[in-house]
């Protein structure tokens, strides 16, 4: 297989030399690209394109949330996975990377062996923030969306039981509690969870709990 290809952006050059020192010495990681600031960030995606960013927040010029809204708006569904580096746990900033985007977040302190962890566990696809977390991002900083919808018009395109799941899902339900809920098999939710968000044109379920939180389908 390829090495996973790493972008990182960071407007502290010592930092980034740190972690190009610890993915580069890992033999499935590669860092393909880096940037001091979310404008730079934007041009280096384009012509790197790499499957996974490492996103600072505060950065000069243009930071980490706009970045993340550039690199989203430009590949869309084709674009790379967005891990934000934040200081702080329950950050207001990485609430709103996570709305433009982003898949989850890691502290800047974290482990090196947790770090890596990431990289690899968001390249796959799924989330580095449980949903459940998310939601109590969203609920922790009372920030509610401006677009309360009818789930009849918002969920027309999904199935009865594919309701069911993804209302369960978006309280921040794992796979074997909404098999256990819905009398079905692990497999048989992932089945349904990809279904729902192919039907949305949703990233993952840190997206799906995005989308239902803002439209208060909750």
């Amino acid at each position: 297989m390829s090495p996973i290809r790493v972008a990182l952006v960071d407007d502290q050059p010592l930092f980034r030399s740190g972690l190009r020192m610890l993915i580069d010495s890992q033999d499935d990681l590669d860092v393909v690209g880096e940037a001091g600031d979310g404008a730079e960030a934007r041009t280096m995606v384009r012509a790197a394109k790499p499957d996974v960013v490492l996103m600072d927040i505060r950065m000069p010029v243009a930071d980490g949330i706009q970045a993340t809204e550039w690199i989203v708006e430009d590949a869309g569904e084709k674009g790379p996975k967005i891990l934000v580096l934040t200081t702080f746990d329950l950050d207001e900033n990485a609430a709103k990377a996570i709305r433009a985007g982003a898949s989850g977040f890691v502290l800047k302190d974290a482990e090196p062996e947790f770090l890596l962890a990431a990289i690899r566990t968001v390249h796959s696809g799924t989330a580095v923030l449980a949903p459940a977390a998310t939601t109590e991002l969203f609920q922790h900083f009372g920030e509610r969306g401006p677009v309360p919808g009818d789930p009849e018009v918002l969920l027309a395109d999904l199935s009865a039981r594919e309701r069911e799941i993804f209302l369960l899902a978006a309280r921040g339900l794992s796979n074997s509690e909404i098999a256990k809920a819905e009398f079905v098999s692990e497999a048989t939710v992932k089945t349904h969870i990809s279904r729902i968000l192919a039907k949305l044109d949703l990233r993952d379920r840190v997206q799906l709990v995005v989308y239902a939180f803002e439209r208060r389908l909750l």
